[in-house]
C-alpha cells in the first residue's frame, strides 16, 4: 500500500491501510480501471507515475472506470484507437485521492485526484480493436 498523508496521525493510518490490505483476499480488493494510450503509459512507467491525459489535466482529476463502465467508456472515448492498454488499479491503494462523483447518466465515476502511482496498478492488458473498430474489452472484477 501507497502510504496516505493526511494532518494528524499518518503514521496510524498506513499502518491501518497496510493491515487491511494484508487482510484482504484478491476478491476484496476494490478495483477500477483506466484506459491509456500505449505510448502515455510507456512513458508512466519510465518516470514510475501516471500524470493522466490532456482532458485529465483539464478537468483536474484522472477519469478512471469501475468495471461496469469500461466498454462504455472504451466505446465513447476510445472509439477507432489503436496500441490501448487497460490499466487494473487496487482502488483501496488510493486512498482519500480517490473519489466516486456523478458523471455520464448521472452514474458514480471514480476520479482520481492526483497522480497514478504505479505501485497501485494490479495489471495491463492490450486492448484489442476488432474489425468494427470497438475493442474486446475482458471480463473485469468490480
Amino acid at each position: 500500500m501507497w502510504p496516505i498523508r493526511s494532518p494528524g496521525q499518518p503514521a496510524l493510518r498506513q499502518e491501518y491501510q497496510q493491515t487491511q490490505a494484508a487482510i484482504r483476499t484478491p476478491e476484496q480488493v476494490v478495483k477500477v480501471y483506466k484506459i491509456c494510450p500505449a505510448p502515455a503509459w510507456r512513458e508512466a512507467e519510465r518516470e514510475g507515475v501516471y500524470r493522466g491525459s490532456a482532458e485529465d489535466a483539464r478537468d483536474g482529476f484522472i477519469h478512471l472506470s469501475a468495471a461496469s463502465q469500461v466498454a462504455e467508456t472504451a466505446r465513447k472515448h476510445f472509439f477507432a484507437q489503436r496500441a490501448l492498454f487497460l490499466i487494473e488499479i487496487d482502488g483501496d491503494a488510493l486512498g482519500d485521492a480517490l473519489r466516486w462523483e456523478r458523471s455520464r447518466n448521472e452514474q458514480l465515476f471514480p476520479h482520481l485526484y492526483g497522480e497514478l502511482d504505479l505501485g497501485a496498478v494490479i495489471s495491463v492488458q492490450s486492448l484489442n480493436m476488432r474489425s468494427d473498430s470497438c475493442h474486446d474489452i475482458p471480463e473485469l472484477a468490480p
